[in-house]
């Protein structure tokens, strides 16, 4: 009898251990989709009790009341930063994506009164029933880049407070000492003999809203220095690299320099590459402000003043900040652009050039400067 099988056994045979892999590997899939789906079971309910967690109170026995001021003209995104910094809840992100799915609108702006016992919902009533601009008293505006000098004139228009009463106080030794004790920000580097103005630099530009019609130099001053305080705190200046009072001072550059946001950091790169390479900043707000007068164009004749303000003559940055910068130029000061430019021109037409050489400086300036 022969041993050889019979090719429908061996066919029956190779049918039936495939079926048996194939079960096998259903089995397999099947453990894998069942693993799958509870992983995302589960990462959907983490998330689920993550978001009704952040909803809820931050602590439900801390009745403590938190005095918490929302400025005109915040943001969603800066009032959840404000309500976080404050730890009344979980979530600055969760609180705008909240409000926008909520579709909640018409925060207003006022000083408020919150606990930490309150859930994100009681919250949100609270910021809707504040306080709008219309009931301030006294409201005025500082625009970005103003000197100090232009500062006290807009304030001695706009309010009760003579120019000189507030144009002494900020030259008070004393008052500026007790400032130095109080702020942080302010270092004894702004009483240097070489500076013009102790709090140049300081008075942040914005708008300022008072429920008393009256108001006291101090009150003005130290309410410009909070917002400055609050501006350079969120950026966490002071812990990097550069000095306060450094941060300041080229953001006033970049402020004096920039015509738009989009030309801030460039600028800043510029200023950065020529720090690095030991080259005077020469930039002509500086001239501007050694010279205490805005030049509409700037020439050689106006170069040979002899100032410490004159970043023709001097390398390195000048004492201090030559006007008082807003936040977008605070901003770019922190994080200058990676480049190789050294040079820049802003043409009559409004076209700015940036330039990597002299040679290429120069070539732009016999094409676009009017003779």
């Amino acid at each position: 009898m022969s041993d050889k099988k019979d090719p429908k056994d061996i066919h029956v045979s190779k049918l039936v251990e495939r079926q048996k892999e194939a079960s096998i590997v259903r089995k397999i899939v099947l453990v894998c989709f069942i693993v799958l789906i509870l992983i995302i079971g589960g990462a959907v309910f983490g998330a689920y009790q993550y978001v009704m967690g952040a909803l809820e109170p931050v602590d439900e026995t801390d009745d403590e009341m938190i005095e918490v001021n929302i400025p005109i003209g915040s943001s969603t995104t800066g009032i959840g930063e404000i309500l976080a910094e404050h730890d009344l809840i979980n979530s600055s992100t969760l609180f705008r994506v909240y409000v926008r799915y909520r579709n909640e609108e018409g925060f207003q702006a006022g000083d408020y009164e919150l606990s930490r016992s309150m859930d994100m919902d009681e919250i949100i009533t609270e910021l809707k029933e504040g306080t709008v601009y219309q009931d301030y008293e006294l409201t005025f505006t500082i625009p970005e880049g103003r000197w100090l000098e232009q500062i006290v004139g807009i304030v001695s228009n706009e309010t009760n407070i003579e120019a000189e009463e507030l144009a002494d106080l900020l030259q008070d030794e004393e008052y500026i000492e007790d400032l130095i004790e109080r702020y942080t920000m302010l270092e004894e580097v702004i009483l240097d003999e070489d500076i013009r103005y102790p709090l140049e630099g300081y008075l942040f530009p914005a708008r300022y809203d008072f429920v008393d019609e009256e108001i006291t130099p101090e009150q003005l001053v130290e309410t410009m220095l909070d917002r400055t305080a609050a501006v350079l705190d969120h950026y966490e200046v002071g812990s990097q690299e550069l000095s306060y009072h450094e941060v300041l001072t080229i953001a006033s550059i970049i402020e004096g320099e920039a015509r738009n946001d989009e030309e801030r950091e460039r600028v800043s790169g510029v200023i950065s590459n020529r720090i690095i390479a030991n080259m005077p900043l020469q930039m002509d707000p500086t001239i501007a402000y050694a010279h205490g007068e805005h030049f509409s164009r700037t020439l050689n004749e106006h170069l040979e003043i002899d100032s410490p303000y004159n970043t023709y003559r001097n390398t390195g940055l000048p004492p201090g900040p030559i006007n008082n910068p807003g936040e977008q130029s605070i901003r770019a000061a922190l994080a200058p652009e990676n480049h190789g430019y050294l040079y820049f021109y802003h043409s009559p037409e409004g076209e700015v050039f940036f330039t990597e050489t002299y040679e290429e400086h120069q070539e732009v300036l016999r094409e676009h400067r009017p003779d």
